[in-house]
């Protein structure tokens, strides 16, 4: 049976996270994840997952000034100060509510400086947290025109150069759907790099039952592979979350 975790940056929006979290254990999630949950105290946080028995997979560093349109600080150059203190806190609240994973992200950056920067902060984090996996995620054209890190064969020579244990792929379907195509075939060519799988809908970044990626093929085709681990649902439900849960059978 495949095992899902609940993208709480996504789903249950609606409610407080440790409310979010309850409910994603209401409805048959094995797992949660996160984007920005800092505004939660981790106390509060860590309560919910103890109360039922979820782990919290992943969460996300800052993004930087949003009102600004910035969307992560590690790849800016002239920012490694504020970078690093982005990651220093995501590492202090992922220790504090037992999450897994940290997702450092790049931002809106590109060329040699910016590279070597984001290179730079990714050593930062690895010898920081040596006991949790740090996460990079492209993201697509599309979405986050601009964004540094624009695909995986990109995150796989970073993750080569870097050439840290706890430095892998989150290999989010919809991204590489909407930009690089047929997502089995990449799913198999980076399998020995990726520590998280995260999924929806292609092009809408809807629940997972519709649109151009049949996840019924993909769930299969990851189970085949021997992925054991829970599967991000990062999809926008576009109203009540319960009410788009159907596709939930799929990795039965």
């Amino acid at each position: 049976m495949t095992r899902f975790s609940a993208n709480l940056g996504f789903l249950w929006m609606d409610r407080p996270l440790p409310d979010a979290i309850r409910a994603a254990k209401a409805a048959g999630f094995h797992a949660v994840e996160c984007h920005w949950p800092y505004d939660t105290p981790a106390a509060d946080v860590r309560t919910a997952l103890e109360e039922t028995g979820l782990p919290m997979l992943g969460l996300n560093t800052r993004r930087g000034d949003v009102a600004g349109g910035e969307n992560g600080l590690s790849a800016l150059p002239g920012r490694e100060e504020e970078a690093r203190a982005a990651i220093d806190e995501a590492i202090s609240y992922a220790r504090a509510t037992g999450t897994g994973a940290i997702h450092v992200m790049a931002g809106f950056a590109e060329g040699p400086q910016a590279h070597a920067a984001f290179v730079g902060n990714l050593r930062h984090a690895c010898a920081q947290a040596a006991e949790l996996t740090i996460l990079i995620e492209p993201l697509n054209a599309h979405d986050a025109p601009g964004y540094f890190l624009r695909d995986t064969a990109l995150a796989a020579d970073i993750i080569a150069e870097v050439d840290a244990p706890n430095l892998r792929l989150m290999f989010d379907c919809y991204h590489v759907g909407r930009t690089e195509g047929d997502v089995i075939d990449r799913l198999n060519a980076h399998l020995p790099l990726i520590g998280h799988v995260q999924f929806a809908s292609v092009p809408d970044r809807g629940a997972p039952d519709h649109g151009e990626v049949d996840y019924a093929s993909v769930f299969a085709e990851l189970a085949r592979l021997g992925w054991d681990a829970p599967l991000g649902a990062e999809y926008k439900p576009g109203g009540d979350t319960d009410a788009t849960l159907g596709w939930m059978s799929m990795g039965a």
